[in-house]
């Protein structure tokens, strides 16, 4: 029996150093079977250390990611089956529009960056966010298992 085709999910933030970079390593954590996942950012910035933090308790190294720019992936021309934004509605609009028969989703997370309080408090609401993320990539991969939906 030949192994699925993966299907290749874009997840876009501002900045590309929280939300997308979280989705894109659960997904292909619990995905790699049925996706492939990348992730970039509007206006790219520098990886949050707290998520990198909080990432790593949940077993997953981020620390080496580069951020990428959602635009310099569109002019290289790259194709996807879906791409998620992961960010407010506002900013998911100046996402640009991928070519192709590519599914556009919208989930909407609490930004990392705009937390505040001790070092603590701002840990305790980004693992919050990794909960929610995890939590949302887990019904993707299970609602594309069951429903053969994107297999």
């Amino acid at each position: 029996m030949m192994p699925p085709i993966k299907r290749k999910v874009l997840f876009v933030c501002i900045h590309n150093s929280a939300r997308s970079q979280m989705a894109e390593a659960f997904l292909n954590e619990l995905g790699a079977e049925y996706f492939e996942a990348e992730s970039a950012g509007i206006e790219p910035g520098t990886l949050n250390p707290n998520v990198v933090a909080v990432m790593r308790e949940a077993g997953i190294d981020i620390s080496k990611n580069p951020t990428k720019s959602v635009f310099d992936i569109l002019k290289a021309g790259k194709k996807y089956d879906a791409v998620v934004t992961v960010c407010d509605a506002a900013s998911a609009e100046r996402c640009p529009i991928f070519p192709g028969k590519t599914k556009r989703i919208a989930w909407s997370f609490t930004d990392p960056s705009k937390f505040t309080g001790s070092k603590e408090e701002i840990l305790e609401q980004t693992r919050k966010v990794r909960g929610e993320i995890k939590e949302k990539i887990n019904d993707f991969v299970k609602e594309a298992s069951e429903l053969n939906y994107w297999l």
